[in-house]
């Protein structure tokens, strides 16, 4: 073989290895994307400490806590809303675990859809979820996975998986009742408005020392929270 023959076989065997090269790394990029939590990620996290921080709580649909709790506490909330996510993990866990867990207050658990398409079925997969008495674990199972905002991350396959990591039973049934919920959701979307709310999470109180339904917006802590629950008994 000639010189020039030679080189240019080494150099078809570089662009060979170059293009092969790109290749690898576009496919890894392709792989990290799709687990990224941004497309449906179905590998759901944080069931275990879900249920421990709910367990012996009870729930009657989207309602935390004894029934018979003198305060309401209720929370209008989109599931995709990132400072929902936020307020669920670093607010009401001490809420939860004392006026809650003593029978001072119940929580309810109210979609108000302000984000995306998406917020609409993944509201009423919760309300589906809390038919079977496991909404609140749908709710915080949701948040703590979480994708980024209104980018198509909660789709079926997503929601599905945060029903299964929520403990609800019967999967069949929690599909079937899913479209049957839309119609609350976009009824307490309209409360959550008439209200006078325009963001999430937005919170409302009820008790024996209040005139119904009153309207708190965003408590600044869980300190403020627990003053207003004081207040209405």
């Amino acid at each position: 073989m000639s010189e020039r023959g030679r080189r240019t076989q080494l150099l078809q065997l570089a662009a060979g290895a170059v293009f092969l090269a790109v290749a690898v790394v576009l496919v890894l990029i392709v792989i990290n994307a799709s687990s990224s939590g941004d497309g449906g990620d179905t590998k759901i996290e944080g069931a275990a400490e879900v249920n421990q921080q709910l367990a012996g709580i009870p729930q009657r649909g989207m309602v935390l806590g004894d029934p018979a709790a003198p305060v309401e506490l209720v929370e209008f909330a989109d599931l995709q809303c990132p400072f929902c996510k936020a307020f669920a993990e670093e607010i009401l866990p001490s809420i939860i675990e004392n006026q809650v867990k003593n029978g001072e207050a119940k929580i309810a658990f109210h979609n108000f859809t302000i984000i995306g398409e998406q917020s609409l079925p993944a509201g009423a997969a919760a309300l589906a979820a809390g038919a079977q008495g496991r909404g609140w674990n749908y709710v915080e199972l949701f948040y703590r996975n979480q994708g980024t905002e209104d980018s198509g991350y909660a789709d079926d396959a997503f929601l599905k998986a945060v029903a299964k990591g929520a403990g609800v039973k019967n999967i069949s049934r929690w599909k079937k009742q899913r479209a049957e919920f839309t119609a609350e959701v976009e009824e307490t979307t309209e409360e959550a408005q008439q209200l006078g709310f325009d963001g999430t999470p937005s919170f409302a109180i009820k008790g024996p020392n209040t005139d119904g339904l009153e309207p708190l917006g965003t408590p600044d802590s869980a300190g403020d929270l627990e003053s207003a629950i004081e207040e209405a008994r």
